[in-house]
């Protein structure tokens, strides 16, 4: 699955541009073609400094961010893999903390893609392979790689023994690749359990818990999922957590969600359930306020797109399955009451569920506007706007978001709030027209 990355360095968009052209035919999952691609680059994998490896549904980019605060916060240098990229493809590879180079970044893609020519790699496990390579090339104290689909047979997979793993929440997604039974998805995301490695996790249903138990047993790993020797809860405006080694009492995460709370405790567990690296409390108390992970319920600065709508407030947010949708669904409801009018402007992938994406914010006072997703395969806006209109939804279509906003403002003089959803594609594609461009 190619996603259309784009560049201003014309030698990155070179590298780009042989990358997207990579065949969707060989986008099959398996660790096949990464091994032998890590074999024909000298084996960075196995270079890399202590690997915290996250898997999950919802809810694992959020957890690498926590634990890329927390780790800075002690003083370490970081590496960090994650996926997608929002607007640049740099998002993607952060080197010793800091985004990687364009100088360094064509090369290292040239370099993959010249040796694996042959091999024909997925997007995604080239870009893991120049990961890895640039990571294995500089000094850090750690790196966080997040799974890009599944686990068991994800490229990033190919790492042989992790410092600690963790699986954050669980949903269905994916489903052409990893099926639509909820056990069989958590079993695929438990695959990167590792012998004498712990694997944490949050509390599941009983059949998914089984499972992910059933296959940590298997692999030798140690299984601690939230509620047996670990667990965290909020009250009185903070982050309470306990395991065998005392409580640790935290603020409530800057980033916005009740759900962010139980995302940074997962990054705790995975901290304390590992003794390779010091983190201190102070260190993770500090990346409560430090974290950050732009495109997920996000409010968007004043930019060019918030002028469309001058003094109406305009959050994102790339959900993109329904679990995550409910999540958003109940967090706006909390910050803006029952009943407070909202304007929701939506783009979801062709693949994607939009029906149960949609379904949580279905309510009186809520109105749609369907848009596209530049350079993406996507649900046709008039087709997304006639189904909501089935639900008695007020929805129409719009060419693009800038229109939208428009439309937003002639019907409705007063808006209130306004919500972007739908897509990671499509929150980059807002970031980018606003002008903020992660860091």
């Amino acid at each position: 699955m190619a996603d259309h990355a784009h560049s201003d360095d014309p030698a990155v968009q070179a590298q780009l541009d042989r990358l997207t052209m990579l065949s969707p035919g060989r986008d099959v999952l398996g660790l096949e073609r990464i091994s032998e691609l890590m074999l024909r680059l000298g084996n960075p994998h196995q270079k890399l400094s202590p690997v915290f490896h996250v898997a999950g549904t919802n809810g694992k980019g959020s957890t690498c961010a926590f634990l890329r605060a927390s780790l800075e916060a002690a003083g370490k240098s970081v590496h960090v893999y994650t996926s997608p990229h929002l607007v640049r493809f740099n998002e993607r590879i952060r080197v010793a903390g800091k985004l990687i180079d364009d100088a360094v970044l064509a090369p290292l893609l040239a370099e993959v893609l010249d040796c694996s020519a042959d091999i024909a790699p997925s997007f995604f496990e080239a870009t893991t392979a120049a990961a890895f390579l640039a990571f294995a090339r500089t000094p850090a104290d750690a790196t966080i790689v997040e799974v890009g689909l599944g686990g068991r047979l994800d490229a990033t997979n190919v790492i042989e023994k992790p410092l600690v793993c963790g699986i954050s929440q669980l949903g269905i997604d994916h489903q052409s690749f990893l099926g639509d039974d909820a056990v069989t998805i958590a079993g695929e995301k438990a695959g990167i359990a590792k012998a004498g490695v712990p694997l944490v996790g949050m509390a599941y249903p009983k059949p998914q818990a089984q499972r992910i138990a059933d296959i940590a047993t298997a692999a030798g790993a140690p299984w601690h999922p939230k509620g047996t020797d670990w667990d965290a809860a909020t009250y009185r405006g903070q982050l309470h957590y306990r395991d065998e080694g005392g409580k640790l009492s935290v603020p409530l995460p800057r980033l916005p969600g009740a759900h962010q709370a139980m995302n940074a405790a997962l990054a705790i567990a995975m901290l304390r359930h590992q003794s390779a690296i010091a983190v201190p409390d102070s260190a993770i108390r500090a990346a409560m306020g430090w974290a950050d992970w732009p495109g997920r319920l996000q409010k968007l600065s004043d930019g060019p797109l918030t002028r469309l709508v001058p003094g109406v407030p305009v959050w994102i947010d790339g959900c993109h399955n329904p679990a995550s949708a409910q999540i958003v669904a109940d967090q706006m409801e909390a910050v803006l009451g029952s009943g407070t009018r909202l304007h929701i402007i939506t783009g979801i992938l062709a693949n994607k569920d939009a029906g149960g994406i949609l379904s949580p914010f279905c309510k009186p006072g809520v109105t749609f506007h369907t848009v596209p997703i530049p350079g993406h395969p996507h649900h046709a806006p008039r087709s997304l706007a006639d189904c909501l209109l089935t639900k008695d939804q007020p929805a129409e279509p719009a060419e693009c978001v800038e229109a939208a906003l428009r439309a937003i403002v002639v019907s409705s003089p007063r808006p209130t709030t306004i919500l972007i959803l739908g897509s990671l594609y499509l929150a980059g594609t807002v970031l980018r027209l606003n002008g903020q461009i992660p860091e």
